[in-house]
């Protein structure tokens, strides 16, 4: 499929892969084995830590054991633990879609890989990383995603390279788990910065507001989006752009989540003002699985199917694999 190598392509895979690995501290993973699960609702990304702290025994080694372990609860790791674990307690368990911004506060490594096909067709474009990465939720409001740059690679004569930087930060407004409302509502604002070079990267800086909803009926929930991209530079050229995003998907058994999504972007200003396109992306999600502790597995994949006569690519296949923790 062009250059580079594949053995160039898998290392670049698994380097970047690996970051999830580097980003649990031992001390996130250890628990004691009172630690329970946040919510007891199959599905749930990852069980949480637990306040385990318990009355005084009466005397000798007992009494400091019992001190040595309400001590080791009490840490900074510990305290951020328990308010990941409060912040997934008030909102529903919905899994991430495919395509979609996931309409929750989630906590986990993200590398999303796709191929799609170029407007010319026959050549396909490779992209690793797809501007996902590390999410956390250092609050039980907030959630702070930085995402590496992913890396393109061409089949055309384009020259493959990194792209953009990302970030996203969401504030959750108001939320219920299941059994008692069972939705979400929240207003995110997510952004790039030009570190890549055209056509890898976009060249200016973007800010994008977005404004998200999600309700869970039943087995079935609805995750919606709706923002902009805004050039802080470069709108004579980039436009703006409207984003409207709805996913559909249905839990079986807690583990497997088929969804069905519609992405839609509307340029206003810019070459492509006027333009319209929208995808049908049909996918799959596995999990999650307990890998160690807190660590969880997720994989997904779909394909993005254009429906519009104008579309800049088509066939973009997507696999997404997560780590919650």
């Amino acid at each position: 499929m062009g250059k580079p190598t594949w053995t160039i392509r898998l290392a670049i895979i698994l380097l970047l892969a690996s970051g999830a690995m580097f980003t649990q501290s031992p001390r996130i993973m250890a628990q004691t084995a009172e630690t329970q699960c946040a919510s007891s609702v199959p599905g749930s990304q990852a069980c949480g830590y637990a306040n385990t702290g318990s009355d005084a025994i009466s005397s000798g080694s007992e009494s400091e054991a019992t001190a040595s372990t309400g001590s080791n609860q009490n840490d900074w790791v510990h305290a951020w633990m328990r308010k990941v674990d409060e912040a997934r307690a008030s909102q529903p368990h919905f899994v991430s879609p495919i395509v979609t911004t996931h309409v929750m506060l989630v906590q986990q490594y993200r590398f999303d890989m796709s191929w799609q096909q170029d407007p010319a067709g026959g050549t396909v474009t490779s992209n690793y990383g797809a501007s996902h990465g590390l999410e956390i939720i250092p609050t039980t409001r907030l959630e702070v995603g930085i995402f590496q740059p992913p890396y393109l690679v061409h089949q055309s004569n384009l020259p493959d390279g990194f792209g953009d930087f990302s970030f996203q930060v969401k504030y959750r407004a108001f939320s219920a788990p299941e059994g008692q409302g069972d939705y979400f509502l929240g207003f995110f604002l997510g952004g790039l910065f030009p570190t890549g070079t055209p056509p890898n990267g976009v060249g200016h800086t973007v800010l994008s507001p977005t404004f998200a909803a999600a309700k869970g009926i039943g087995p079935w929930d609805i995750q919606s989006t709706i923002g902009a991209n805004l050039p802080a530079s470069g709108a004579n050229i980039l436009g703006r752009t409207i984003l409207f995003n709805t996913a559909v998907d249905h839990k079986i058994k807690g583990k497997i989540w088929p969804m069905l999504e519609q992405n839609s972007t509307f340029w206003s200003g810019g070459v492509l003002d006027g333009k319209k396109q929208v995808f049908l992306t049909p996918g799959l999600v596995l999990g999650g699985f307990p890998i160690a502790e807190r660590l969880h597995l997720s994989v997904g994949a779909g394909v993005q199917i254009a429906l519009t006569q104008f579309h800049q690519y088509n066939h973009r296949w997507i696999v997404s694999i997560r780590f919650p923790f």
